[in-house]
């Protein structure tokens, strides 16, 4: 009885792997598809609506929301679900702030074409990347990547030069996301979109801002913490005291950090000799290593 019992279970534990494997899109993504000729529509946004080819069979639909005399330009990559009809709305953070936006759905998203794989998202985004930089030089290119997003920009980041990587809500790799809610599967050998970031993080050269909720329940906080400590002397964390997952921009503070990110100059070097940053105690007495 119990062999047959620990063959029913094995049998069945293959089947689950064997599920997981084959349909871990359907649990990954959540896309809206968008018939051909869907108009989008934002008001208060003046935007410009393109197809782009990226191989055989493979239509990527991206929107570049404009303004006059932009300061640069944001690259925004998106979650996991939806499309950029409704990401669209996100535009307006850094419209106001001096920045165009390019929006771009992922294959099998929207308007967007074409079978859908790790290797295949990165060459679209790339093509998309190489695109804007016929445009504007990359020291005007920010990179912005919320949830799923972050990944993929992190590892954009780290084949180009842009000028900034803004991370909101990042993982540190989905096998390891997924792997908290399946404990007892082998997640790294099933997983088809292991994404990840942070590999790509390691080989970033540009300012790195992390953006996490403290509250966030699908991507706990510690992990931009840890994330954080990759490259630490490119790499700020902020920190949105309550926020969650899908909601940081119901946060003033989160538009304060914005702000922040958005309008200070490229940080230089800091000169100890000019700060506290050698400073010691010793004693009573504050010494500096110099003395």
């Amino acid at each position: 009885m119990w062999t047959t019992i620990i063959i029913v279970v094995l049998i069945l534990y293959l089947a689950a792997n064997v599920i997981l494997y084959f349909w871990q899109e359907k649990f990954l993504f959540k896309p809206e598809k968008l018939p051909a000729d869907f108009n989008f529509k934002y008001p208060d946004q003046d935007f410009k609506e393109y197809n782009i080819a990226s191989g055989k069979g493979v239509n990527i639909n991206a929107i570049h929301f404009k303004i006059e005399k932009p300061r640069g330009v944001v690259f925004y990559l998106k979650g996991n679900s939806r499309s950029i009809k409704g990401w669209g709305k996100f535009a307006i953070d850094f419209t106001r702030q001096g920045f165009d936006v390019v929006m771009m759905d992922y294959r099998g998203f929207g308007k967007s074409t074409g079978r859908r794989t790790e290797g295949g998202i990165k060459k679209d985004l790339q093509t998309v990347y190489d695109l804007i930089k016929e445009q504007v030089a990359e020291k005007y290119i920010i990179l912005y990547g919320r949830s799923m997003g972050s990944g993929f920009a992190a590892k954009l980041a780290s084949l180009n030069n842009p000028r900034m990587l803004i991370l909101e809500s990042p993982f540190y790799s989905l096998t390891k996301l997924t792997t908290r809610f399946v404990p007892f599967m082998p997640m790294s050998l099933i997983m088809r979109f292991p994404i990840r970031t942070y590999t790509y993080l390691k080989y970033v050269n540009c300012p790195i801002k992390i953006i996490h909720g403290t509250s966030d329940k699908l991507i706990p906080f510690k992990t931009s913490i840890t994330l954080s400590k990759i490259q630490p002397d490119l790499t700020r964390l902020y920190s949105v005291i309550g926020g969650g997952h899908n909601n940081l921009h119901t946060f003033e503070e989160y538009h304060r950090m914005m702000e922040e990110i958005l309008q200070s100059k490229l940080p230089g070097a800091v000169n100890p000799e000019e700060t506290s940053l050698n400073f010691k105690r010793k004693g009573t007495k504050i010494v500096t290593d110099n003395k």
